[in-house]
């Protein structure tokens, strides 16, 4: 008898935003409206078939970014190299109302364990820029859950707000 073939870890992540699925969508094309809640800085605009970096200077590190599809107000999906691999992720929009529902998934990773710690660590990371997206588009403030998340690990010359 053979063992059953280890199926591939998916990061995954929903929230309810409540304001209009178009500003949703945009918070996350726009690097001027992400950096408020995730990265630092981003090069460019998402729009199909762009490459642009995505900068996270409190820690030092960066990434690139590949968009395969737009949909506006519907689906982001991009691929992105990450310290260990390339992976894909895909944002859906689904207006509620006067409210979204955004759900984040994170693929590639591979059936071992090491893909699994990384699909888990995907999973929180993103279940913190969904909160942050929240409390930014509902509240106006920036929540600097990614920033406080690893601060022993923040670059030497990162000064704090």
């Amino acid at each position: 008898m053979t063992a059953p073939a280890a199926s591939a870890p998916i990061a995954s992540a929903g929230m309810l935003i409540r304001r209009p699925v178009a500003e949703v969508f945009a918070a996350f094309v726009d690097p001027a409206i992400t950096a408020r809640f995730w990265f630092t800085g981003g090069s460019a605009p998402l729009t199909p078939g762009a490459e642009v970096r995505w900068d996270w200077a409190m820690y030092g590190v960066s990434t690139d970014v590949k968009v395969k599809a737009i949909e506006p107000e519907r689906r982001i999906l991009i691929d992105w190299d990450t310290a260990t691999r390339p992976t894909e992720i895909e944002w859906r929009f689904e207006p509620r109302g006067d409210a979204t529902w955004v759900t984040v998934e994170n693929r590639g990773f591979p059936a071992t364990g090491e893909g699994v710690a990384a699909a888990l660590d995907s999973t929180g990371g993103f279940a913190l820029v969904m909160a942050g997206a929240k409390i930014w588009l509902e509240h106006g403030v920036e929540p600097g859950f990614v920033l406080d998340r690893f601060p022993d690990s923040r670059a030497p010359d990162w000064k704090d707000r």
